[in-house]
Formats: structure tokens, sequence, C-alpha cells
């Protein structure tokens, strides 16, 4: 049985460059209120309700808005005890995208905000397939028709693409002229009677009462006046969007919608539908949108904006979620480093503006390194990166490490240092993973003491024994640079790094010999001594 109330977030992104559409929603319910509360009482209206749930609403593949917005309604949810609900909009059907929308749960499951209901999970307010329930929307939308509010539209593609280019012509917004909702009922008939494609289009009306914005404030817009009649059942007979969500929310007893405030000028058109259909509207609450750094949109055709890209790269999902929040509104105060337990307990709605958030994606290396230095250091987290370097080392370099233990030290030895584990496999560490090539020919431009250089090492580390200190490995090499005759401290050290790492950068060489260990050392600088010998 459905819940009495359902606090509804709807989110939709569409780019002109993607061929499909792949919709989610979710929704949250309370069985608590049958009100609908403002944003300022909306704690004390949720505190007691025990059914929650949540709707995205993501075009094709998830990009960091659809996320963002995904993330808002998760942490929304969870502030007051819900469940994330995944319902999938799959109404237009000559766009849809193979595997799309399997992707967006897949992310969404990687990023930690996963749906407890959906298409994958089910639950008790299915069916989540919008395409499951098309009798429902024909029904409403035959209701629609009989009362008067509603009506056949039999004009043509080419008729509709000529009014578009003639308002373009005269410099107006194209829109429909309403010449069908003139038709006498005996037209209708007859076009019906020899199957006439046709679309139902819902009759706009002027009158629009004003309403309150959760964010917004205050809005009223008279939609009649600058749109045609919107089509609500498209020739296919499948919905259009302003239907299906309509039908939807209403049915589960949706009590607010929260979306992109792209649809704030849309909610006028939906109010008159519920008001045509004498159901009770939600309350809305619009989004303010996630922008670039410099203000613009933030489009899918950038390319790296999808979450399977960060995914790809190696960024870590709390940096992300942090990151999208950061720039954002809806917390008292920004900082860096929340997690999403951290997200849900600062949240605070009042705290949303209606002015974009701007988004740097430049400090993302940034977050990146403090999620993993987070991660590192804890312990359970840190077996998870070691599985996920090990993965990598064996496809980039094509050996299995299978000492976990010295994978982990190298961790907390380079954490607060890499922004992500893809730097542990870059060239720059290729010495942690496989042995390095030198020539004479560099070790003598370094020094003439080669030879007695690592024969000095070599009995450090029968001295040392298995346990490395970066401390002690400071001192001792300090005093290993002046037993040489002629080669001074900064060349020692070179050569060194040169035997450990083949690299002339990188980090200290102390903390190379503590994450090498003694038997490696011991084996790279026996390397270096048969080198000299035979050059």
């Amino acid at each position: 049985m459905a819940p009495n109330n359902i606090i509804c977030s709807h989110f939709v992104s569409f780019s002109p460059s993607l061929v499909i559409n792949v919709p989610v929603y979710s929704s949250l319910s309370s069985t608590a209120q049958n009100s609908c509360p403002s944003l300022d009482n909306l704690s004390d209206s949720l505190a007691v309700s025990n059914d929650h749930k949540l709707t995205l609403c993501a075009a094709g593949f998830l990009h960091l808005g659809g996320l963002r917005t995904a993330l808002y309604n998760y942490i929304f949810a969870k502030k007051y005890g819900g469940a994330f609900i995944l319902r999938l909009e799959d109404t237009d059907q000559s766009r849809l995208v193979p595997g799309a929308a399997e992707s967006i749960e897949d992310m969404l499951e990687w990023a930690g905000i996963p749906p407890d209901e959906s298409p994958r999970r089910g639950g008790p307010v299915g069916p989540y397939l919008q395409s499951q329930r098309l009798d429902l929307y024909r029904q409403t939308a035959q209701q629609l028709v009989e009362s008067g509010h509603a009506y056949c539209c039999f004009c043509s593609a080419q008729r509709l693409e000529l009014l578009k280019k003639e308002a373009l012509r005269s410099g107006q917004t194209p829109r429909y002229d309403n010449r069908c909702r003139h038709l006498r009922a005996d037209q209708v008939h007859e076009k019906l009677a020899r199957g006439a494609p046709h679309v139902i289009r819902f009759r706009l009306e002027a009158g629009i009462e004003p309403f309150q914005d959760l964010i917004f404030g205050w809005n009223r817009h008279e939609v009649a006046q600058v749109e045609g009649d919107p089509v609500v059942i498209k020739a296919d007979g499948f919905p259009t969007y302003h239907l299906a969500n309509i039908v939807d929310d209403h049915h589960m007893r949706v009590s607010h919608v929260l979306r992109g405030s792209e649809w704030l000028i849309s909610t006028a058109k939906h109010l008159l539908m519920y008001r045509a259909l004498g159901w009770k509207p939600p309350t809305f609450g619009h989004l303010p949108l996630l922008m670039n750094k410099d203000g613009s949109k933030l489009s899918k055709r950038q390319g790296d904006i999808f979450v399977q890209s960060f995914q790809r790269d190696g960024v870590l999902p709390d940096a992300l979620l942090d990151i999208t929040t950061n720039c954002g509104s809806g917390f008292n105060t920004n900082r860096m480093g929340r997690r999403i337990d951290e997200l849900i307990s600062e949240f605070n709605p009042s705290k949303i503006t209606t002015h974009s958030a701007l988004l740097d994606l430049e400090k993302l290396p940034e977050f990146n390194r403090i999620h993993l230095q987070l991660r590192i250091e804890d312990e359970d987290q840190c077996t998870l990166l070691v599985k996920d370097l090990q993965e990598r080392i064996q496809q980039v370099y094509e050996e299995e490490i299978q000492d976990e233990d010295y994978i982990r030290r190298v961790l907390h030895l380079r954490k607060g240092h890499i922004s992500s584990l893809q730097e542990l496999v870059s060239p720059n560490y290729s010495y942690l993973w496989v042995r390095p090539s030198i020539s004479s020919q560099q070790v003598a431009a370094l020094t003439a003491e080669a030879q007695h250089i690592a024969s000095l090492v070599l009995k450090l580390m029968e001295v040392q024994g298995e346990q490395l200190t970066l401390d002690q490995l400071s001192k001792d090499l300090k005093r290993l640079s002046k037993q040489t005759k002629a080669t001074k401290y900064r060349d020692v050290m070179k050569l060194l790094r040169l035997a450990l790492s083949g690299l002339q950068q990188g980090p200290s060489v102390a903390e190379m010999m503590v994450s090498l260990g003694p038997a490696e050392i011991s084996h790279r600088f026996q390397k270096l001594l048969l080198l000299e010998r035979t050059s």
C-alpha cells in the first residue's frame, strides 16, 4: 500500500549531443503528515515519520549535475530517516541508450548513495519503470479529454515545423497555435475513425495562481500567454514528462517535489494539470543548477563530466560528493573532507540558496588527496585500496604484487602526498613495482666512489635489520656520506636515488628505502656493485 505522503525530487538534464534519454526518479515519503510543510518547519514535520522515499532523474548516463541532485535528494531523505527509491523514465523509446539505466544505478552504488528500492531491487511502490505504467497514463489522459481539459491534435510534423520557422523568422518564441483545440466533436470522431495519427494536448488556461517554492519563494507564471498547449500523450501512446510524473507523484502520494531550477518555469503548467484533475499538488522546491566555475553551463558535451569518467580516472566517490556540495549550498559552513555521514548530519535545507553553484574541478585533486588520506587511515578502507592498487599494478606493469603488507606500507608513506591511486602506477613510482635499469655512465657522472658507497649501504642494511624507520635512516645516511672521500652528501643521495629508482627526483631517499625494505635495497645495491665491476 502506498504511503500517505512522499517527498519527491526530480532532476532531468537534456543534452543536444545525446540521442537518448534514460531518466531515473525517486521519492521521499512520510506517513506522519498529510500537509505540505514549508522549508522552515520541514524538519519538525518529517522527524516523526517512519517511511521516506526519494526520487532522482538523470538523462542518459549519470553526469555530475545528476549526481549532485541525487546526492542532495539522498541526504535529504536520510536526514529524516528516509529510503532512496529510483523510478526510471523510459517513455521516449526513440532515445533509449542500451545499458544507460543500469549504469545510472551502478554509479549511484559506486558513489555510496545506493537506492533502497529501484528497478533492479524492486520494492512496494513499483513498478519503477514508467513503460510499465502506460495504462495509468492513458486513463488519466482520457479523463482530461472527457472533462474538456485536453484534446486530440492531428497537426503533422511538417505543419509544426513551419510554425516554428515562421516564429523564428519574425523574432518570436516558437509555440503551438492551439489550432486543434477548436475542432468540432464530429471532426475529431471522423479523424479518429480513419486512424489519423494524433497526440493529446493539455488545454492551458489563464488565471494561474501564485505558488510558494521551497527555495525560490513566491512565483507566478501565466504560461498560457507564452506557450502553446503542451503534448501529454505522444503519437506512439507514451506520455511526456509533464503527464507521467504528475500521475506517478499523485498515485505515490507525493507531498514534495525537489528538482532542478530549469523546471521552475514549468511548474505553473503542472499546477494547472493538478487543478484539472482535481488532485492536490505537492509542494515544489527547485534546486540551483551546478555550473562551471566561469558561470557557463555544465554540458555533457564536455565529455569529462560523466561519473564513469571520474571513476575510471581514480577519483574517489567521497571526493566527488564533497566537491559538489562544497561549492553549493545547504550547509551552515563549507569545509573540505566531509564524508557521507557528515554530509547527512550537517545538511540544512534552509541554507539552500537560489544562485547557481560554481564548480571548480581544478580543486578536485586536492579533495581527492584529503579523502584518499582518510581512507588509508581507515583499516577496512585501506584493505580495499590495496586490492585496487594490486589490480592497477597488474594492468600497467603486468606484475603481480602479492605482498599486501608491502603495498599497505607504500600507501601509508605516501598518504597526504598523492591525489589518486593512479599516481602510484605512473612512471614516477615505477621503482616500487619493477626494478630500474641504470647504466655505468649514469653512475660515473655522479661519483667515482660508487662501489664504496654501495658497500656502505649493504653494511647499513645488515645493521638495520628488518625494521627501517625514516628518522633513523635519515641520520644513518648522513653518517654514511661522511665516510666517502670525495663525494658530497648531495651526490651520495643522487647515487642512492639512482640505484633505488633510476630517477633523479621523487620522494626522499629514506622514504624510498623504507618503502622497498632491506631485502630489496640489498638486491639493488648488489646490482650496482656488479655494474661497477663489469664496467
